[in-house]
């Protein structure tokens, strides 16, 4: 005679009542960790955005954020104004760092007017613009923050992705390709261009700033074009606040 525990109804039971365990264990812990999650995210925006306008902590080689311990007092001592752009309207939102730039551009995508989060910096008495933009790698997501003058050139940048290739497209987060659009200008003749990471620039040393193009990463094509098109189809929307910026 078999024992009740090897019917398929107990195993049915047995299996069920795992998943409501576990399922209830899993949503607990997501339920507790949230608010740290949370509070972690906020940081690492306010480290990024820090690092794009040049508060960081870099070396001679390696790009390194002030710490998450002086994150808050460092964004509230430089990061004068956080905007939202949306349409003809700008406004002030202390806040304005928190927006998911992904759901905004999912937002857009289904006819709905998006908010453009900008943040205003200022440091060593200059003025900084710095726009957080997202875009596709080879892979998966890719995104950046740009940071700005009022002509749109760049003053810094700082760029991450979510899978790109160890030692190849995971190297847009690497310092030597990130300092290479310092001083690249998004503008050419008036008119708004972007930045191009171009193979067989012939410009090993970025000392051409007037071509708006950086040298690409050896056997990282791809990603190269996804950095590429994000500079230019998020920057792009930003054009008619500076243009309002310099005519004012």
């Amino acid at each position: 005679m078999s024992k009740k525990t090897d019917s398929n109804v107990y195993t049915i039971i047995f299996a069920i009542a795992m998943v409501i365990v576990v399922g209830g264990l899993l949503a607990f812990t997501a339920s507790a960790l949230r608010p740290r999650i949370d509070n972690n995210e906020r940081l690492e925006k306010q480290q990024n955005i820090l690092y794009a306008m040049g508060v960081n902590a870099n070396d001679e080689s390696s790009a390194v954020f002030v710490s998450t311990a002086e994150a808050p007092e460092l964004f509230s001592k430089y990061i004068s104004k956080q905007l939202v752009i949306q349409g003809d309207k700008v406004s002030e939102d202390e806040n304005a760092y928190l927006i998911d730039v992904k759901k905004e551009q999912a937002s857009a995508k289904a006819g709905n007017q998006r908010r453009l989060p900008l943040f205003v910096g200022e440091k060593d008495g200059k003025t900084f613009y710095i726009a957080p933009i997202r875009g596709k790698g080879l892979w998966d997501a890719i995104w950046a923050y740009i940071a700005m003058d009022k002509d749109m050139v760049v003053q810094g940048a700082y760029f991450d992705h979510k899978g790109e290739t160890a030692g190849l497209g995971a190297n847009i987060k690497q310092r030597y390709f990130m300092d290479d659009f310092i001083g690249e200008s998004l503008m050419n003749s008036g008119e708004f261009k972007g930045i191009t990471v171009a193979k067989g620039n012939n410009d090993p040393k970025n000392e051409n700033k007037g071509d708006n193009k950086v040298d690409a990463i050896a056997g990282a094509t791809i990603t190269g074009d996804g950095v590429s098109a994000m500079l230019k189809s998020e920057l792009k929307q930003y054009v008619p606040y500076f243009e309002n910026l310099k005519n004012n």
